[in-house]
């Protein structure tokens, strides 16, 4: 017996850095969702590897070239005849310690990976959804962007600008009438990948274990449902979200919790060791 057809998808959706840790959840949370996925990464074998499983479309893509997003933007415009519907900026890197212990060359790529490079995204995808109308980028910031984290100084500055840059454009196209245009910011609390794996025992990563520690998977699944109901500003869980807001209301109070902050991280590395044992890249359960 045949399998039954699968629904044609109604879109075409990018994702970067989607060659694995979150990118690759969400691009497989959206795959099975019924969007056409192309998934994009720095490294080419691995972006394609992970492709495989879904339709195996992708893109070797370094965000921090703004032609490369714009061919990226094109050849996804040109797949379906509903064009270009999401563009998702996954894309990040993280440097931990006090912010003067970065050399220039570190500080430089941090923002352009993770807020220069996501301009890139958010613009290429744009230039081809305002001619239509229609479309939504979402842009994957991280509490980082709602609050200074402490350890993680640079990284937190970078998806500061991002979140400044997503709710100014969602503005700007407000203001030129664009309504079925959206800029959406997903905000999740630490997520178990592989860019925390090696930090369990880094005192410049504590402010990333200090609430939730998410999966990649559940990160994703909000993900797939922002895609649907676009919204300004998400945070993942809801509740770390009025939390750092709240501390960044009231900066000499977030200074003076600071022990309580840091003990906190500490107190959450030492769990996340012992659910994860001596392989720190057991999936999170």
């Amino acid at each position: 017996m045949r399998p039954p057809a699968r629904e044609p998808a109604r879109a075409v959706a990018v994702v970067t850095g989607a060659a694995g840790g979150l990118g690759r959840a969400i691009a497989a949370a959206l795959h099975s969702d019924g969007w056409d996925v192309l998934l994009t990464d720095l490294d080419a074998d691995a972006v394609r590897a992970a492709a495989g499983p879904l339709g195996g479309w992708s893109r070797a893509l370094d965000v921090r070239d703004a032609a490369a997003c714009a061919d990226v933007a094109a050849e996804a415009a040109g797949r379906a005849a509903d064009g270009l519907g999401l563009w998702v900026n996954n894309a990040g890197i993280l440097a931990t310690g006090p912010s003067w212990t970065h050399d220039a060359a570190t500080r430089r790529r941090i923002v352009e990976v993770n807020a220069l490079g996501a301009m890139n995204g958010t613009l290429a995808a744009l230039d081809v959804m305002r001619p239509r109308r229609r479309g939504h980028v979402l842009n994957v910031v991280s509490l980082a962007g709602l609050v200074a984290a402490p350890g993680e100084t640079v990284y937190a500055a970078s998806k500061h600008a991002l979140l400044a840059f997503s709710i100014g454009t969602l503005a700007d196209l407000r203001t030129v009438g664009l309504r079925d245009v959206h800029v959406s910011c997903l905000c999740p609390d630490g997520i178990w990948t592989p860019m925390l794996h090696d930090r369990l025992a880094d005192p410049g990563a504590v402010a990333s274990f200090t609430g939730a520690m998410l999966s990649p998977e559940r990160v994703a699944a909000r993900a797939v449902r922002l895609a649907r109901r676009p919204r300004p500003v998400v945070s993942l869980p809801r509740w770390r979200g009025a939390q750092v807001r709240l501390l960044d209301a009231f900066p000499r109070i977030a200074l003076a919790l600071l022990p309580a902050v840091r003990a906190a991280g500490r107190a959450g590395q030492r769990r996340q060791r012992r659910r994860v044992g001596p392989d720190p890249s057991r999936p999170h359960l």
